[in-house]
């Protein structure tokens, strides 16, 4: 898939605000700090694209992006992070497990874990939650630059036998680097593949973007 045109499209605070789901919708999410951003503007080539930012927790709405006039690129809250109220961390809890259940038109969600630490109860859990209530997922390594090859395999070999406690089939594993654009082909030709399993619900017509 060749990336033409990547554009931010809307903001919101529920899956009930979202643009209408008649295009394909890919969810990225992860711990923050994951490096969300930086692989979503690697994924689409569009530097500035995701807002980066050093500070966790920048990410705090459903932010949708449309790609080729075709399909969805959505960057969602990252979980984890521990400076905030119980409150605020209680909405985004609610914001993301209703759009990942109830978003007619996700076709799997990205979960991002980063390579270089071994498997976090947080992921494990939100992992198995997504799984649980047969919500589509793939998960995609980041940060693959930071290790040799060797402690690459290592890492996805320790996380397989971890998923294997719970999984009898494993979600498709992806590995990437931002910086090395490493992985951007193969989640790419796995998005264009996927598109092709969606139908367009009846009864739906586009809106025009403004």
């Amino acid at each position: 898939m060749i990336i033409r045109e990547a554009r931010f499209i809307a903001s919101q605070t529920t899956y009930t605000k979202c643009p209408d789901p008649v295009f394909p919708e890919y969810a990225f999410i992860g711990r923050s700090n994951v490096g969300k951003s930086s692989l979503i503007n690697m994924l689409t080539g569009r530097k500035g694209l995701a807002k980066t930012s050093g500070t966790p927790g920048k990410t705090q709405l459903i932010n949708h992006f449309m790609i080729n006039e075709a399909w969805y690129l959505v960057d969602l809250p990252g979980y984890g992070f521990a400076r905030v109220s119980k409150t605020a961390k209680a909405t985004w809890d609610k914001m993301i497990r209703d759009y990942l259940i109830k978003r007619s038109n996700l076709m799997t969600v990205f979960i991002l874990v980063d390579i270089r630490h071994e498997p976090q109860k947080l992921d494990l859990a939100f992992i198995q939650w997504v799984g649980e209530n047969n919500i589509p997922l793939a998960i995609a390594f980041t940060k693959a630059d930071k290790l040799s090859k060797q402690q690459v395999v290592k890492s996805v070999e320790v996380y397989k036998k971890e998923l294997s406690k719970e999984w009898d089939e494993l979600p498709l594993l992806f590995i990437t680097s931002a910086d090395k654009r490493s992985g951007r082909d193969e989640i790419l030709e796995f998005l264009e593949l996927t598109n092709k399993d969606f139908e367009k619900p009846s009864g739906l017509k586009q809106k025009k973007d403004s």
